[in-house]
């Protein structure tokens, strides 16, 4: 059974950091590109009729090399790193900023690189982030 289990979100005050985990077993994690999401607070209302659409992407890293991708949003304060020894795939969040408040959810996908969320194979149940001004 494929589980992906997140941790490591909170409460920080602006400016802060954060290191979000996702804990990956039931499946060959080594062979998946790992992706972050997450869900703003109130988003799903938009997206009533396209469930995941209100998941917006946030970082990914390859199986094969660990190529790495970002949104715009969090280039230069948010790393994406993979410990395969581990099954297990990081998130280190810096000078976060109110607008990052969000559900933050990992998910996996099988092959190269993909950002969007019909994309991917597996999600975890997400862990919450709240950035206080």
């Amino acid at each position: 059974q494929v589980q992906l289990v997140e941790s490591g979100g909170g409460l920080v005050q602006a400016g802060g950091s954060l290191r979000l985990s996702c804990a990956a077993s039931g499946y060959t994690f080594s062979r998946y590109t790992m992706d972050w999401f997450r869900q703003a607070p109130g988003k799903e209302r938009e997206f009533v009729s396209a469930p995941g659409k209100e998941r917006e992407f946030v970082a990914a890293i390859s199986w094969s090399d660990s190529r790495r991708y970002y949104a715009d949003s969090v280039k230069g304060r948010f790393t994406i790193s993979r410990d395969n020894a581990k099954n297990t795939v990081y998130l280190q969040m810096n000078s976060l900023k109110p607008e990052d408040t969000a559900v933050y959810y990992c998910a996996a996908v099988q092959g190269p690189i993909a950002t969007k969320y019909y994309d991917m194979n597996y999600w975890g149940k997400g862990t919450l982030v709240t950035v206080s001004s």
